[in-house]
């Protein structure tokens, strides 16, 4: 492909970067994307938000935070206030589930109602949508009283505690309106409902129906019951939402070395599952490896559902491989394949890229509701020159083959990790979500953090032995703008940013930003510990942080622009109550309201439901500190940002 010209200013980026040159960075200070036509530079003119630590959010001067919706609150009319002491299973279906992660808003069209997906698809309402959102994982020593925070994943929990934490994982779609007192919950909505661990799903793709996702109570391998772990997703332009399926080893608990096929024993090692995992198994048969190995091939899935009919039923698409999903995200261009981005969230794991074997047809829904059930997947190979290639893993090619343990494309997407290491992918520093920018149509990925990569572990892409700060990474497909070809096999990469401290004095802990390039930078303006990322309309990266606090301060949002003098250049917008970090940043079509969810406020140390260490957001000595969906707005009514 045609090499895209130097940017100096990377070069001067790369002299602050220091003792890094000499592991092969200088490919991410090459080349940007180019400049899009009516991209706004300047358009980020908020206050920063001081770095800090208390019990409380903090926000720009002008700008307003609402709790939307918060764990316990109802989502259906007559549930009653909520009482977490007096808390059942079947109550939680009814409520806000546990630990929002990320958060679709689906406007709704005024002549519309359920089942009218693509009436909804078309509409582009700012005051009336589906609010769908994610609820990762429970965390029973700040749900109930009598625990402590060791107890939280270890034995000694009730079955009806267990069923209640069942009840609060998975997913919720609540009709939200917003009204002259703000966003507001609809609690008589026919959209409402949750999607849990009792939920039935298809599972489709080409491992649907295969023998290691066969069990006693599904001996078709296509149904199952559920979704956990879910933290990422996406949306899709035909109107349906792609939630993942990421930390779902933790729910089962067993020996994996005691499993007669040692197949199932590698897999079920290689995603943490162990003795002393939570003992959901003890009250559900099917999270107990002893009872039931195949069970964990049925998780770990990117799950897609429609939030405009109630009556559907979610399915599990196999055909974007089995792992750790941080979670998928589109380009979609007419008359083209659809391009599906996604990270797997653990160390030395690879990025990954989906192409659909169908075209993208505007309009018509119901032939691209199936456009993510056959393609292939790819994953990433990121070299020093700063060139990249997509791997293909089909079955029968390259090492991909039966005298490696591979029988079948079944096998290839369950251990799909094991098929893209054979391949020679890049292994990265825990990647997370992996967003196109609409705006310069490049592609950019969180990579968290890595602490156990050692000094002679290191590669181009990931520089940093111990890297604890965590950086983004930009992927440039050929072409220009707009017109990039996400197909492509081949692609160009930079590195973006380098989470941490500029003034650091080790080189290996060092940030880097693009204010160092202007010497603008802020006291306040760096991060590290990149996770989730959205795109505002002008182009600009928002950017959600996890694990700010091992660094003396909250964790929170950050904005910066892509392009331009002030590239890479962060502002800090929101802080996090103590404990928390932010997830799903998420802006109505209009931009003028920004979602965002709160995850485990008041964690860590020995806080507790008996004795937290805040009570936020209700400050209410009655109730434990919740983790809660915020509604963001600018107090004049204007976008959020500018």
């Amino acid at each position: 492909m045609k090499k895209l010209p130097p940017d100096p200013s990377r070069r001067t980026l790369f002299k602050a970067i220091g003792a890094l040159g000499a592991t092969g960075a200088t490919s991410g200070l090459l080349s940007a994307c180019n400049r899009s036509p009516g991209f706004d530079r300047a358009s980020l003119t908020f206050t920063e938000v001081p770095h800090g630590l208390d019990a409380s959010h903090h926000l720009p001067e002008g700008y307003r935070a609402d709790v939307l919706l918060r764990w316990g609150d109802p989502i259906e009319a007559g549930a009653g206030v909520f009482d977490p002491e007096g808390l059942t299973a079947a109550e939680q279906q009814q409520r806000f589930g546990y630990n929002n992660d990320f958060i679709a808003f689906m406007p709704l069209a005024e002549d519309a109602g359920p089942g009218d997906g693509d009436r909804h698809c078309r509409s582009d309402s700012s005051k009336r949508g589906l609010l769908c959102v994610n609820h990762e994982y429970t965390q029973p020593h700040l749900m109930f009283p009598g625990y402590n925070d060791e107890y939280s994943a270890t034995r000694g929990v009730s079955a009806e505690h267990v069923a209640i934490e069942q009840a609060a994982c998975g997913h919720a779609i609540v009709e939200i309106e917003k009204t002259p007192a703000g966003w507001q919950a609809v609690l008589d909505s026919p959209y409402n409902r949750r999607i849990t661990l009792g939920t039935e799903m298809d599972i489709v793709g080409p491992a649907a129906g295969d023998p290691r996702l066969q069990t006693a109570a599904d001996p078709s391998g296509t149904r199952v019951f559920g979704t956990v772990g879910n933290c990422a997703g996406g949306k899709t332009p035909w109107g349906t939402v792609l939630i993942a399926e990421e930390g779902f080893g933790g729910a089962f608990q067993g020996d994996p070395d005691a499993i007669a096929d040692p197949v199932e024993a590698r897999n079920h090692h290689a995603f943490g599952i162990a003795p002393d995992n939570r003992n959901w198994g003890d009250h559900d048969p099917r999270f107990d490896i002893g009872v039931e190995p195949h069970e964990p091939n049925r998780f770990g899935w990117m799950v897609e559902f429609d939030p405009y009919d109630p009556e559907s039923r979610p399915r599990k698409l196999t055909t974007l491989g089995r792992f750790e999903h941080e979670g998928f995200t589109l380009a979609c261009k007419p008359g083209q394949s659809v391009v599906a981005y996604g990270g797997d969230d653990d160390e030395g794991q690879f990025v990954y890229r989906f192409v659909s074997a169908e075209a993208y047809r505007p309009g018509n829904h119901r032939a691209n509701r199936n456009l993510l059930t056959a393609g292939t997947l790819f994953a990433g190979q990121f070299n020093a020159d700063g060139s990249g290639r997509w791997l293909p893993l089909i079955f029968g090619e390259g090492p991909l083959t039966p005298e490696n343990g591979f029988r079948n494309q079944a096998d290839v997407l369950v251990d799909v990790r094991r098929a893209a290491s054979l391949l020679g992918a890049t292994p990265m520093d825990r990647p997370e979500d992996v967003e196109t920018n609409p705006v310069n149509d490049c592609t950019y990925v969180m990579l968290t953090k890595n602490k156990r990569r050692g000094a002679d572990d290191t590669n181009a892409a990931n520089p940093r032995p111990r890297n604890a700060a965590g950086h983004v990474l930009e992927i440039v497909p050929p072409g220009r703008d707009g017109e990039r070809d996400h197909t492509s096999d081949i692609f160009r990469w930079h590195t973006f940013l380098l989470g941490g401290n500029p003034n650091a004095e080790d080189p290996n802990e060092r940030g880097a930003y693009g204010q160092q390039v202007t010497g603008a930078i802020s006291p306040h303006g760096w991060f590290a510990n990149p996770d989730n990322v959205a795109f505002d309309h002008a182009g600009n990266m928002w950017v959600a942080t996890d694990g700010c606090e091992d660094f003396g301060f909250h964790d929170g949002l950050w904005a910066m622009a892509t392009e331009g003098e002030l590239r890479a250049a962060p502002k800090h917008f929101f802080g996090c109550p103590q404990g928390a970090e932010v997830c799903g940043p998420e802006f109505t079509p209009d931009g003028t309201t920004l979602f965002i969810a709160v995850q485990h406020p008041a964690d860590g140390g020995r806080s507790s439901f008996d004795n937290p260490m805040h009570r936020w957001p209700d400050n209410d000595p009655a109730l434990p500190p919740r983790p809660s969906v915020l509604a963001i707005s600018r107090k004049d009514g204007g976008v959020v940002g500018s």
